[in-house]
């Protein structure tokens, strides 16, 4: 006669397989961002959760370290070229779409913060917006910020995008730009992707010519700032200009 065994007794005593050691930390990391707020935080975790919406099932917490290794920061992480985030191991298009769009969105926001405001009084408000939007690019780019007889800004504009080291920037075009938007100055903002804001001679011969033009069309040069990782530099203050 067969026996048979109920799914009860079969699977009485059976060892159940360890949860993995990450499963209910997404819910616990979101309550603890719902009840102390970002302060009580790590970096990296606040990574983790922005890192949730890219990445459904898994453990974020490695992704996340990793990214803070690599870029040294939040803001390295996210201004960082799509070509470096896929050097990290679970990093994919869903991601890199996710840490590009925050970037978008902090450089939109402070851009909101400077429109119509008095520039030369809202220096530290300026050096911290264009290091935001350029300090991690990988190519050197050219921004040109237009201003109002009162030194306001009313355009904001990457006019150049050039190489790991040059952009090439044509002085006259510049002047042409800030005629069609009306402005009465100008300042002049490009970043060095090696991360050293130090000038070279040819930012300085071309920013001494668009001075020397502007000058003949009633336009002002107030300043160039060249952009590095964490520092940058004044033409104005090292009096250049």
């Amino acid at each position: 006669m067969a026996m048979k065994f109920s799914p009860s007794v079969e699977n009485k005593g059976a060892i159940k397989a360890p949860k993995p050691h990450h499963v209910g930390h997404r819910q616990r990391l979101k309550e603890k961002f719902d009840s102390r707020g970002e302060s009580a935080l790590h970096d990296y975790e606040l990574l983790e959760l922005l890192l949730f919406c890219a990445i459904p099932r898994a453990d974020v917490k490695p992704v996340a370290k990793q990214l803070l290794t690599k870029f040294g920061s939040l803001l390295g992480v996210f201004g960082s070229s799509p070509q470096s985030l896929k050097d990290i191991k679970g990093v994919g298009d869903s991601v890199i779409h996710v840490l590009k769009l925050v970037h978008s969105l902090i450089g939109r926001s402070m851009q909101e913060n400077l429109q119509g405001k008095i520039v030369l009084q809202s220096w530290h408000q300026v050096i911290e917006y264009c290091t935001a939007r350029m300090s991690y690019n990988q190519q050197e780019q050219l921004r040109l910020l237009f201003l109002d007889q009162k030194n306001r800004l009313i355009s904001d504009e990457v006019q150049q995008v050039g190489t790991v080291n040059h952009t090439p920037i044509y002085p006259r075009e510049v002047m042409r730009r800030a005629l069609e938007v009306n402005a009465s100055a100008l300042i002049l903002v490009h970043n060095h992707p090696s991360g050293d804001p130090s000038p070279s001679r040819a930012d300085i011969e071309l920013t001494l010519k668009i001075q020397e033009i502007g000058a003949q069309l009633g336009i002002k040069l107030h300043d160039h700032i060249v952009i590095g990782q964490g520092k940058h530099n004044s033409f104005k203050a090292m009096g250049i200009l």
